[in-house]
């Protein structure tokens, strides 16, 4: 007798494993000899929030700490700290991996963290990756700075204790709670030189103008310490202007570079490029479409009004191009036109690949492997290479000995 079709599902469901639903990004990595060079990734994801009762054993302030605990003990999704919404990144229930993860069997040790990140790690063959919070993303915009600063070093306390301490396969950009100068100071001081802390990270999605001077000594001491510093993009549908927008897809499309082209040109307009030339800046999760476009843009307003950028020696452009960029989401709807992007910000040099995983738009390895007008160093480089000079990472010798 045929068994219900909810329970069909259900025994499919519990057979969930990461590495099975990575079996054609397995067979990609052995097809490409990905074993034989290093595979860095500098912008994967954990889930923070189901781990959010270890994180709060971490909160310093215990009225802050309290609040959080009750809300989460009475089932509150999100706990009054990240910003919730329609489902829209499960794209209606097909990518099945969002809700599958909190069934999927792990042991008791390593931490479930650990064992979930190797796996699709291990299926896409992947050595190091740099990981980072997913609900988080949004704390830049929550109306209490308190709570973005006590939850960040939370956060931060658990995952370098919790996680990176006991995986040296993981690194991570340690966020930054930028609507606190101060608080951000005193975290690279706290974090910088913790084990697995490979930078720092700002959030895109807030309303923090990067010139301002009170963050001056947060970045003179990220140069001296060489850690470079990435700003981590994300939408905002309550931004004014995005709140003209009715469809999801329209949001995502420009929200994910809004905050970066904003923090990008006070950045550079403002001369920081020249006040901090030895700190690494990176950009995430923006793709790569936008970064010709603000170099075409912020030049020709340079030639016209450069007495307004008295600080800058020269062209914008000049600048970006001593950036460094992450991958994802690659769009390659126009191969020419990626070419000349590529060309345009020095790709082989300044481009580190990003898997964004497991979110519904991530990008294997072979996005990058497969493209036609890249050589075969370049390939290596921006899979691996690049990412290993920004972060200081070292390999095992028999891939080490393959990076130029």
């Amino acid at each position: 007798m045929d068994l219900p079709l909810s329970d069909l599902r259900r025994m499919a469901f519990e057979e969930f494993d990461t590495t099975k639903l990575l079996a054609h990004a397995s067979k990609q990595a052995a097809e490409r000899g990905y074993k034989n060079f290093p595979i860095v990734d500098v912008d994967s994801h954990h889930y923070e929030s189901e781990s959010l009762n270890e994180i709060l054993e971490y909160m310093d302030d215990p009225v802050l700490q309290q609040l959080a605990m009750s809300a989460s003990q009475t089932g509150m999704k999100h706990v009054g700290m990240f910003q919730g919404g329609v489902g829209y990144q499960d794209m209606g229930g097909r990518v099945t991996r969002y809700a599958l993860r909190k069934i999927e069997k792990t042991a008791g040790d390593p931490h479930r963290d650990i064992t979930l990140t190797k796996r699709w790690m291990d299926a896409m063959g992947t050595d190091v990756a740099v990981m980072f919070p997913t609900p988080m993303l949004t704390l830049g915009l929550h109306p209490q700075v308190e709570v973005e600063v006590a939850l960040a070093r939370a956060y931060n306390r658990w995952l370098t204790e919790r996680v990176l301490a006991h995986e040296p396969r993981l690194r991570s950009m340690l966020y930054l709670p930028f609507n606190d100068a101060e608080a951000c100071y005193r975290m690279v001081k706290e974090f910088g030189a913790t084990e697995g802390v490979a930078g720092f990270m700002v959030t895109a999605a807030r309303h923090r103008p990067v010139q301002h001077n009170s963050y001056m000594k947060t970045y003179a001491l990220l140069e001296e310490m060489g850690l470079p510093l990435a700003f981590h993009a994300g939408y905002n549908w309550n931004e004014q202007s995005m709140e003209m927008m009715n469809k999801f897809i329209s949001v995502h499309a420009i929200g994910f570079v809004f905050y970066n082209m904003v923090h990008l040109t006070n950045w550079v307009m403002n001369g920081l490029p020249e006040r901090f030339p030895k700190l690494k800046l990176l950009w995430i999760e923006s793709g790569l479409a936008w970064v010709p476009f603000m170099m075409q843009r912020l030049d020709n307003e340079y030639m016209m009004r450069s007495s307004e950028a008295p600080a800058l020696k020269k062209k914008p452009s000049d600048y970006m191009r001593d950036m460094f960029f992450a991958s994802q989401p690659l769009e390659i709807t126009d191969t020419a036109m990626l070419e000349q992007t590529f060309r345009m910000i020095k790709a082989e040099t300044q481009l580190l690949y990003s898997s964004d995983y497991p979110h519904w738009d991530f990008d294997l390895p072979s996005t990058i492997y497969d493209l036609p007008f890249l050589s075969e160093q370049a390939k290596r480089n921006i899979l691996g290479g690049n990412a290993m000079r920004v972060f200081n990472l070292k390999l095992p010798a028999q891939k080490l000995a393959r990076v130029a």
